[in-house]
């Protein structure tokens, strides 16, 4: 028998039980088409002919149908693409990263106006050479640890945030791949620090800056800044307050216990999870670098004696006298116990040591 009749013989026997298996029911499961299955085939061949290259309707199933099968245990190991990463990323892209961009930039630019316009705050009379202990070395260090720590986690997540659309056009892909890999690192590393140091600070900090009395008339006359004069205050006036529990006590709350929870996946945390936590990240930590923006400039060059009272611990009287005046008059009626020294914040000569 030659090859022709051999494939013409075959043939017949195949639509023969073709034709028998229809008329007792349907084709074999091998020759049946899954409905759905035909209806991608032939969606992606159509995509293939006006799109090449672009695979969507594949990559909607694979979303669309759930677990798949995968030896790595926990959870949602056998999800390949999960729908909430897709908008995740359009809040991400769409919102965080423009407002907080944003946010910033409006912050430094009405820092900028400010001090261009109104200048540092400066002492209305001389430093008299007599000091006063206003912050022990706990205090400073709560606050040091955590303002370094702030510094490092928002150079390193606005890199991360913002970097691609600011800095990646500038530098390139190589030098931003290696400058994001780095802050990606240091990000995860410091973000311990900051939580453990803002616990410290709530903890020294707390009791000297409970609200008082005369605190809302002080926000609302904005400390006598907008009218040339200055109202007298505690220890502490109403900002440091406002200060306290916004940035320290709330946002630095919240972005200590998100960022320990994208830090450390070890209760299983699922995507969604992941993602609600990062968009709270992000939008607190945005809040509070914008903010951290005033307090910078408060701190260092905005008013005359702030930063050296903070650094070495001691401030003059004169700056005491006209900033704090309430505390001023406690220490010298002796109510609150303190160290008295002379010379300058940096270099103390301690001449009364008490309790601090």
């Amino acid at each position: 028998m030659d090859a022709h009749a051999v494939v013409s013989s075959r043939s017949w026997k195949i639509a023969l039980a073709l034709t028998l298996a229809v008329a007792l029911g349907g084709v074999p499961a091998q020759a049946q088409q899954d409905p759905q299955a035909q209806r991608l085939e032939e969606t992606q061949a159509q995509r293939q002919q006006v799109q090449p290259g672009n695979n969507a309707p594949v990559w909607r199933e694979v979303r669309r149908e759930g677990e798949h099968f995968t030896t790595i245990k926990g959870p949602e190991a056998g999800v390949l693409i999960h729908s909430l990463g897709q908008t995740w990323r359009e809040i991400r892209n769409a919102w965080i990263v423009p407002i907080v961009g944003w946010l910033i930039v409006i912050a430094a630019c009405a820092i900028g106006l400010f001090h261009w316009g109104h200048g540092p705050v400066r002492l209305e009379d001389k430093p008299t050479g007599r000091l006063i202990r206003r912050f022990t070395t706990v205090q400073r260090v709560a606050h040091w640890g955590l303002a370094i720590s702030s510094c490092i986690l928002a150079v390193s997540g606005l890199i991360m945030l913002v970097g691609k659309h600011v800095l990646l056009p500038v530098i390139g892909y190589t030098l931003f791949s290696w400058l994001a890999e780095i802050s990606k690192g240091l990000h995860n590393f410091v973000g311990p620090v900051f939580a453990a140091s803002a616990v410290l600070m709530i903890v020294v900090f707390v009791r000297d800056l409970l609200p008082a009395a005369g605190d809302l008339g002080w926000i609302l006359k904005v400390g006598g800044l907008l009218s040339g004069g200055r109202l007298p205050a505690g220890k502490h006036h109403a900002f440091h307050k406002l200060w306290f529990w916004g940035s320290v006590v709330i946002l630095s709350t919240i972005i200590s216990a998100t960022g320990l929870v994208l830090d450390f996946p070890t209760f299983e945390q699922t995507r969604a999870v992941m993602i609600v936590m990062n968009i709270v990240h992000a939008v607190a930590a945005g809040l509070l670098m914008a903010l951290s923006v005033t307090h910078i400039y408060m701190g260092t060059r905005g008013v005359e004696g702030a930063y050296e009272g903070m650094r070495y611990g001691y401030v003059d009287e004169t700056y005491a006298k006209e900033h704090h005046v309430y505390w001023y008059e406690d220490v010298k009626a002796g109510k609150v116990e303190t160290e008295m020294a002379e010379g300058t914040p940096e270099a103390p000569q301690v001449l009364q040591a008490a309790r601090s």
